[in-house]
């Protein structure tokens, strides 16, 4: 991908190796070749096979990279260019040269006090203004790090700083996950990289999910507890609905019913990449029903259900619309839930493959995450089952 009439360029590589130190390897020498220099920032995600390594493997990323700037974290599965590797070592480095671009690196934390949560971390040149088209990849601790908590901070204080990433999986308790920054590697907290410069960002959000029935406002509701929709219990609503599909729709509500909030009220018409979609989780004799959010009154919402079919041609529409803008992508990384892959579809590969189908042999790495983010209607989530997709482009 690298000429030299290109100055932003990117290269990735995937390694199988079971050997960390031969796996680190064989992935820098096939990505260092294919970028045709050293990187200004490189990103890695390694499957539980390797986490024990972690350490040794910052180092020797570092050393064999000429950069102190790497960030990286273990995964449940591990995505590399066309493919997505969900069983056995995997190890995928995606690298990234962009001369006059400033990369911050960031080691986030979560701390408790008297007054409530605090993230620290923050350095004291980040204190004021971030430069326009500032965006943020970061790569979160689940067990440890409440990037929700974060994420809502962010839009209020930094509002228009996109951010992409995902939460690190393959471990099943506290202290299993690994997440990499520089030299070292952490069972906690948050690795970050706020970037700035002549690089645009472009994010893809396929959340799988298709809407069912019409609108409704929200008449009654309390925190995560919707009371009535159109000023009639929120489940009668539902069963109006339900009645009215046909039998196989019935089957998915009744297996996972989803609800959609819409983001921007500012619009005259709401369509499918509109909402934020979140689980139904209960419902109670009076008709009301719990979702994993906090819904308020006079807020705009849509019945969804999700499947294969339905998650698949989201996704292939919105990369289609990709393709049509202009530059078109020189490289992506894709933070994709550990509930998709073939847990979701029949066919493996599936979030990797369609991204090359759309926009070619870009170079890509990513992983499953244990939860996802990126931006919908211009505010950042954490969302699940979902695939967030970062495409950067130069900025002429």
């Amino acid at each position: 991908m690298s000429t030299s009439a290109q100055p932003l360029a990117f290269a990735a590589a995937l390694s199988t190796q079971s050997d960390t130190s031969q796996a680190a390897a064989e992935a820098c020498a096939a990505a260092c070749q294919e970028l045709g220099g050293a990187p200004d920032l490189a990103v890695v995600f390694f499957s539980r096979e390797h986490a024990s390594r972690a350490d040794f493997l910052a180092t020797q990323l570092c050393d064999a990279l000429g950069t102190e700037n790497v960030l990286g974290c273990s995964g449940e599965s591990i995505v590399g260019v066309g493919q997505e590797v969900e069983e056995g070592p995997a190890l995928s480095l995606w690298l990234a040269k962009w001369p006059g671009i400033a990369t911050h690196l960031l080691n986030l934390n979560f701390e408790r006090t008297p007054e409530g949560g605090v993230i620290q971390g923050w350095t004291d040149d980040l204190a004021g203004e971030w430069p326009e088209g500032s965006f943020l990849i970061l790569l979160g601790e689940p067990y440890s790090f409440p990037a929700d908590a974060l994420l809502e901070r962010l839009n209020e204080d930094r509002p228009g700083v996109s951010v992409v990433g995902g939460m690190a999986s393959g471990g099943h308790s506290p202290g299993e996950n690994r997440v990499i920054l520089g030299r070292k590697s952490f069972a906690e907290g948050a690795a970050a990289a706020l970037i700035h410069g002549p690089v645009r960002l472009r994010t893809i959000v396929s959340q799988g999910c298709r809407p069912i029935g019409r609108h409704f406002i929200v008449t009654k509701s309390e925190r995560n507890i919707i009371h009535e929709l159109g000023g009639k219990p929120a489940l009668i609503q539902l069963k109006e609905i339900f009645d009215e599909l046909p039998n196989r729709e019935k089957l998915l509500v009744q297996r996972a019913p989803h609800l959609g909030r819409v983001v921007s009220e500012y619009q005259e018409r709401f369509e499918q990449g509109d909402f934020l979609v979140r689980n139904i989780i209960g419902s109670d004799p009076s008709g009301a029903i719990a979702v994993t959010d906090y819904i308020r009154v006079g807020q705009t919402v849509q019945f969804h259900i999700r499947d294969q079919e339905s998650a698949d041609a989201e996704l292939k529409q919105l990369l289609a619309a990709a393709k049509k803008q202009k530059p078109l992508p020189l490289g992506g990384l894709l933070f994709t839930c550990n509930g998709r892959g073939t847990r979701l579809f029949t066919q493996p590969h599936h979030d990797a493959a369609a991204i090359e189908r759309a926009l070619g042999k870009i170079p890509l790495a990513g992983f499953f995450a244990q939860g996802e983010l990126g931006p919908i209607g211009k505010q950042n989530f954490m969302h699940g089952f979902t695939a967030s997709i970062a495409l950067f482009e130069a900025v002429k």
